[in-house]
């Protein structure tokens, strides 16, 4: 698969997850962590064996390989959504932390671990740093522990704005300064660009260390 065409497949979210992002957009990062484990936990154990199949590589040489694909689908997604300004600034996070998921289970596959376990969203929300740690992430998703919060109430705007300012902190966003940049058409192309790729390239490097040692 071209990057283009794994580009054009994993900017679009998974039927039904996008209104459950609407709706509930304070969980929105637990949403995400719960489809992308059912979406990537078995895509990323395929592409792990069909690389060590072709390819005598390291577990390291697989995360880099993870990290530089992701890297770039990041940077294609941005430039894709950039045009639209505030109208796909949301979406266009939205389809980042998609992304940047799926970077996780296939980091993890890549060092041995199976992405189909239970604990890899868990620990895809620690490295998002929502939780301290995989066994409180793990309980929040099952419904056991505490969740971020309840479910939101409020008007379409105030859970679009919810939305995005979670969005924000789930990539690592934290200044309205960062987030001036993709309200601007046709600026927001070229800064959703490198600004996504900067961001997937960090994150590649945490679960690299999470999962590598």
């Amino acid at each position: 698969m071209t990057i283009t065409e794994d580009a054009h497949e994993v900017r679009h979210l998974p039927p039904g997850l996008w209104d459950r992002l609407r709706q509930d957009p304070v969980r929105s990062p637990e949403h995400i962590a719960l489809a992308a484990a059912r979406s990537f936990g078995p895509q990323a154990a395929s592409w792990s064996l069909e690389k060590r199949a072709r390819f005598r590589v390291t577990p390291s040489e697989l995360a880099i390989m993870a990290k530089k694909r992701h890297a770039m689908l990041a940077r294609f997604e941005g430039a894709a959504t950039g045009i639209g300004g505030v109208v796909t600034m949301v979406p266009d996070m939205a389809a980042l932390a998609w992304i940047q998921s799926r970077l996780v289970f296939y980091i993890a596959a890549a060092y041995g671990y199976d992405p189909t376990d239970p604990m890899r969203p868990a620990e895809a929300l620690v490295l998002f740093g929502f939780y301290p740690d995989p066994a409180t992430a793990r309980r929040a998703l099952d419904g056991i522990g505490s969740t971020v919060v309840e479910a939101y109430i409020g008007s379409k705007l105030e859970r679009q704005e919810a939305l995005a300012l979670r969005l924000a902190k789930m990539l690592g966003i934290r200044s309205a300064r960062k987030l001036a940049g993709r309200l601007i058409p046709g600026v927001a192309i070229a800064f959703n660009a490198i600004g996504n790729e900067r961001r997937t390239r960090q994150l590649a490097e945490k679960a690299i260390r999470f999962y590598g040692g």
